[in-house]
């Protein structure tokens, strides 16, 4: 079982070649997407000089992205990282993104928690399954936001019979449209 906690190790081979050192075999720029997407820290190194490349490609990886159309970025944004390289100054740019980056985080965190630990729906049937699902959609909306995905996520739930879940959901449907029922008559 590999240790998640460091990062995964990436060699380049002179021939360009980039090769994942825990599965011992190579990868693609697209294949570092996904390690990162998961929540996997990487490096990246020359194998000949031993040279930190880490950077590097994942300035490509954002780029290949943008180009196909999945963009992130906005133009205004790049501009002024532009400036931020150019102006003879010691720029703030660095520490306002990371800093933004772990304000992101930790919100995305404690919005987690708090759908767990305040919601008096929580102990509904179903919900835990709902809850899941919306926590993987966030994480997935949030794939790639440097660091990994920091939010607490629910235990897995368990599989139930079709039968019980199929009384799961009526219970909820039911649950629900005495909530619109209410929610109706206070109008």
């Amino acid at each position: 079982m590999s240790d998640k906690s460091k990062p995964l190790l990436i060699k380049r081979y002179a021939s360009r070649r980039l090769y994942n050192t825990e599965a011992s075999d190579y990868v693609t720029l697209e294949d570092i997407s996904g390690f990162i997407r998961d929540g996997r820290e990487v490096q990246i190194v020359d194998l000949k000089s031993g040279d930190d490349l880490t950077r590097q490609y994942l300035l490509q990886i954002i780029a290949e992205h943008e180009s196909r159309g999945e963009s992130v970025l906005p133009v205004d944004v790049l501009n002024d990282l532009v400036r931020s390289y150019m102006s003879g100054n010691v720029s703030v740019v660095p520490q306002f993104l990371r800093a933004s980056f772990d304000m992101l985080r930790d919100g995305q965190a404690k919005m987690m928690e708090n759908m767990t630990s305040m919601n008096p729906m929580a102990k509904m049937p179903g919900m835990e399954a709902m809850q899941a699902q919306q926590e993987a959609f966030l994480k997935a909306m949030t794939a790639g936001w440097g660091g990994g995905n920091k939010a607490k996520s629910a235990p897995e739930p368990e599989p139930e019979e079709e039968d019980d879940q199929g009384e799961d959901l009526d219970a909820i449907k039911k649950q629900l449209a005495e909530l619109q029922d209410k929610l109706s008559k206070l109008k």
